[in-house]
């Protein structure tokens, strides 16, 4: 098998800011110029944490990484690579050889505090000397400044915990994202008349401020855009399909098609959803922490299916309620809020 030739952006890319951005960008204008895979090289694991023994929360999962990525920058070659005791003690010199020799490397992408090897020996002005020496392109890449700040993961960590969604977004550059299997809940929603999602966050990711969000939701199935039931639904047999369609009239077909045609660009530019980052204290003492989120005029089943939730603004914090109904007299306030608020960002 011939092997790629490839333009590597190599870096950790936890939350694909701002700065991380610049480097994807380098990357594809070189793959186009030099005709090379446009690439990214990342590891599966937070290497400080095997390195330090700290305990560094990933602003992303791997899946959302490499979801963002393919979304934002149309790189579709990304490999993550197991990171563990023998990738940590790997010589710096080492490593760039093993890019060339596994991987096809013959461009190399990185930020100018890209460290790398054992004990973080190696950085970006060996990888420049190397690249030299082995006949390799490379390009570092200088900090990205926002706002008189240096766009970091760590930084944009800060936010995140603080709740500040909305200039831990500016930092990203994207809204920040959470992608998910829907999942059983107590189905107290559906009881209220406001039905919801149940998400989780995977073992180690950061968990955004508890409080509830205005957000947009995206559904990643194919199945489910295209309005398909799940297949856990109760399908309905061809004759009460063949009657329901003899007694449905023009004006109803015309307003079923217009709905259809409302909901599927809802599907592609995103379902206005609240959602609560939290242990939902008024309906739950188990202590579990979720995303749960209810989509605003959506009615379809979802469970079983991915979606995506994209985090644009914190509305206010999570709070226990002194009953049910103050609870879903307050999702409906919430609701109100995220419309308007998408509302007036789309002016």
């Amino acid at each position: 098998m011939i092997q790629k030739k490839r333009v590597i952006a190599l870096g950790f890319f936890d939350g694909i800011h701002i700065g991380h951005a610049a480097l994807m960008r380098r990357a594809l204008e070189i793959g186009k110029k030099a005709n090379l895979v446009p690439s990214v090289i990342t590891f599966d694991a937070q290497p400080q944490n095997l390195v330090t023994d700290k305990n560094i929360p990933l602003i992303n999962s791997p899946e959302d990484r490499a979801g963002l990525l393919r979304r934002l920058f149309g790189i579709d070659d990304i490999i993550f690579l197991h990171f563990d005791k023998a990738t940590a003690s790997m010589p710096w010199d080492k490593f760039i050889d093993h890019l060339v020799d596994e991987f096809g490397a013959r461009h190399l992408v990185a930020g100018n505090d890209f460290k790398f090897g054992h004990n973080g020996t190696g950085n970006s002005k060996l990888l420049a000397r190397k690249c030299l020496e082995s006949g390799l392109g490379c390009d570092v890449i200088p900090d990205v400044v926002y706002d008189g700040i240096v766009s970091s993961s760590t930084y944009i960590r800060q936010l995140l915990t603080a709740g500040d969604i909305e200039r831990a977004n500016a930092f990203l550059g994207h809204p920040h994202v959470l992608t998910d299997v829907v999942h059983y809940g107590y189905k107290l929603g559906r009881t209220l008349g406001t039905p919801t999602i149940n998400m989780r966050f995977s073992a180690g990711v950061l968990l955004p401020a508890f409080g509830v969000y205005a957000t947009k939701v995206y559904l990643e199935d194919s199945n489910v855009k295209s309005g398909e039931a799940p297949a856990t639904a109760t399908q309905t047999n061809s004759t009460t399909q063949t009657n329901s369609a003899t007694q449905t009239d023009s004006a109803a077909q015309t307003d079923s098609a217009a709905q259809t045609d409302s909901t599927a660009q809802s599907d592609i530019d995103g379902h206005i959803g609240v959602t609560n980052v939290g242990i939902r204290p008024t309906v739950d003492d188990s202590g579990l922490v979720t995303a749960e989120t209810h989509i605003v005029d959506f009615q379809r089943n979802l469970y079983g299916h991915q979606v995506r939730i994209e985090f644009y603004k914190r509305l206010r914090p999570e709070k226990k309620f002194s009953d049910v109904s103050g609870l879903k007299t307050q999702i409906s306030i919430d609701c109100e809020a995220a419309s308007g608020y998408f509302l007036n960002k789309a002016k």
